[in-house]
């Protein structure tokens, strides 16, 4: 039964549904936003449309008449109440335990309650991260995904304050792999058993639209595997043809959504046109990743609060949340890492906000300290990242210093010592 007022979600049958579904919602005056889907409830569909309950008469008419076929509403319920119980030690007179309450409650999320569990100390710390890997294990289940990250150009055209691969660092060697040694590093990869290929590399514009496109389609036709793109800002009309060559995923981090931090960070860049692009790239419709750093300089509490607001309006499906580390040759090299209980406690929260998305536990994180990215698959996290940049030029992707090379056999001691499962396509003796 339909509660009056309450949220609810539309699945459609595909992702091009989704989309027009949202168009025809939207121009009729209906607040609808597509979101990451409940991966236990929507089936195969990785976005659904988030509705109220108000609008449902309405909304199912329209749809009707456009001949787009909705599978089933669902109301965006999760365990919250009984979750609460479960919690010891729960003061319920605290600002803290309000906080968590209203948020566990599925209320949207506020910037003061964001910033009570941002801060959260001691025994709130631990409450926080039990309540977050609660949620976890309520929305996204108990098997870690694992995902293959491929560095295949350190090349950039930004000049980003913090990065490595920034193009005034003239002590930093270059490289480009070849089209050959990427295809053959995919099919190691396929080899292992991954399902997912990350493509990252700087802003690099020799690898032109056709060297991308040549790359994606020669990846799916040799490996059959799941292509996420980390290219940085691309042309709007590149997203689509991409998309159109068989990509099936975008990351392109926000790093920060605070406009002014954001400009003393990225001297040549625009955070509205940062988060225009990551709009771009959703509407292209990838299953679509964003992410910030924590610890930046100039960075305070209620910015990274913001920057977890954003990631829920936007309705993000894959959520990336790493420490800041100094690179070295960089503007920044001498400052401060950001501090692993603050990104620990933004993986929490994040997960509280944001609960169907897909949220790493960054090799940033296991790079300031290893037994951190195992932690923070028991705050929230939901996915590693292995590095598979080959020997002798994975040292040159310098994004930060002195980068931990995560590998399957970490990610499954992980696995294991948490108790969680691993994805069912991974085998073998580890």
């Amino acid at each position: 039964m339909v509660i009056s007022g309450e949220t609810l979600y539309i699945i459609c049958k595909n992702l091009t549904d989704v989309f027009r579904a949202e168009k025809v919602l939207s121009e009729a005056g209906i607040s609808v936003r597509t979101v990451p889907s409940p991966p236990k409830e929507a089936g195969p569909c990785s976005t659904v449309l988030e509705i109220s309950g108000n609008d449902l008469e309405k909304s199912e008419t329209l749809l009707k008449q456009c001949f787009i076929e909705t599978v089933k509403v669902i109301p965006a319920r999760a365990e919250r109440t009984a979750l609460l119980e479960r919690l010891t030690g729960f003061d319920r007179s605290s600002a803290f335990s309000a906080a968590l309450s209203r948020i566990m409650e599925g209320s949207p999320p506020t910037l003061p309650d964001l910033r009570v569990l941002l801060e959260a100390a001691g025994e709130d710390r631990q409450i926080l991260w039990k309540a977050a890997d609660n949620i976890r294990q309520a929305c996204i289940g108990d098997v870690v995904d694992i995902r293959a990250a491929l560095e295949f150009s350190n090349h950039c055209r930004r000049n980003c304050l913090y990065c490595g691969l920034r193009r005034e660092n003239r002590k930093l060697a270059r490289y480009r792999m070849t089209e050959t040694e990427i295809l053959d590093q995919a099919l190691k990869i396929k080899e292992m058993g991954i399902r997912t290929i990350i493509l990252q590399s700087g802003e690099d514009t020799w690898f032109t639209t056709e060297r991308i496109v040549s790359l994606i389609q020669g990846i799916k036709k040799e490996t059959g595997m799941r292509i996420t793109l980390s290219l940085g800002e691309r042309e709007p009309e590149e997203y689509i043809i991409f998309k159109e060559a068989g990509a099936d995923n975008y990351l392109l981090k926000v790093e920060t959504t605070d406009p002014a931090l954001y400009k003393a960070l990225h001297p040549d860049m625009s955070v509205v046109d940062r988060m225009e692009h990551v709009r771009m790239i959703k509407k292209a419709r990838y299953i679509t990743g964003s992410g910030n750093i924590i610890g930046l300089p100039g960075q305070d509490i209620d910015s990274i609060a913001r920057d977890i607001i954003w990631c829920w309006q936007e309705g993000i499906h894959m959520i990336g949340i790493g420490p800041f580390i100094p690179a070295p040759n960089t503007p920044l090299e001498a400052h401060t890492p950001g501090a692993v209980g603050l990104t620990l406690n933004a993986i929490a929260v994040t997960r509280l906000v944001c609960r169907n998305a897909f949220i790493p536990s960054t090799t940033a994180l296991a790079t300031l300290d290893r037994k951190a990215q195992m932690q923070g698959l028991a705050c929230g996290a939901n996915t590693v990242m292995l590095i598979m940049t080959p020997p002798g030029v994975r040292e040159k992707y310098m994004i930060y210093g002195n980068k931990m090379m995560v590998d399957l056999e970490w990610a499954l001691t992980m696995i294991n010592s948490l108790g969680r499962k691993r994805p069912s396509y991974i085998t073998g003796a580890f």
